[in-house]
């Protein structure tokens, strides 16, 4: 199944409209619109074997914004909308997503055990549990090779950092999706 059978698949067909509503076909992001974007991220994790909540999760990471993305689809005092749309358990995803302070997070992924999380939204930190965290690791893993593959100068600014901090969490990762960041950024990359 290609990504533009997934898209037109009816499973997704009530999120797109909800995205459509509020304007993500219209919102310029790399590789086109941000509607383009959510359902590219969403394709990869399908292809990557994640579940379906962690591919609606995809489809809407950018809902409430992300610390990456300022622009909001929901407000955060929202969440009951997302929730009906895509379950508990997608929009916890996607709240864990756009609510990650990447500055303060993403220099502990890979190196603490048991990482905390900055809620850039409350400023209170928490540990996710490792379902979550992996979920985490496999959207964030798609969002940006999906932005990179789209932008060279944010390829090049920023694909070796991330390139860095997913070689730290590759345990955490679907195999595929590793295999798919090593094949792009492993090569002009080396890490201690």
């Amino acid at each position: 199944m290609t990504p533009a059978d997934r898209r037109s698949t009816p499973a997704w067909s009530h999120v797109e409209q909800f995205l459509r509503a509020h304007d993500a076909d219209r919102i310029p992001h790399p590789g086109g619109t941000l509607l383009e974007h959510l359902t590219r991220v969403a394709a990869l994790l399908a292809d990557w074997g994640a579940d379906s909540a962690v591919q609606a999760a995809g489809l809407c990471h950018a809902a409430y914004g992300t610390d990456g993305f300022d622009g909001a689809l929901l407000a955060v005092d929202e969440r009951d909308t997302l929730v009906e749309l895509v379950g508990e358990r997608a929009e916890a995803l996607v709240y864990l997503y756009a609510s990650c302070g990447r500055a303060a997070v993403y220099p502990r992924l890979g190196r603490d055990e048991a990482p905390l999380f900055h809620d850039r939204f409350t400023g209170r930190d928490h540990t996710p549990p490792e379902e979550d965290l992996r979920a985490f690791l496999a959207i964030t893993a798609a969002n940006e090779l999906d932005v990179f593959t789209h932008n060279a100068e944010l390829a090049a600014r920023y694909g070796p950092a991330l390139y860095e901090l997913l070689s730290r969490t590759r345990d955490l990762l679907p195999t595929i999706a590793w295999q798919a960041w090593h094949g792009k950024f492993g090569q002009s990359t080396r890490i201690s």
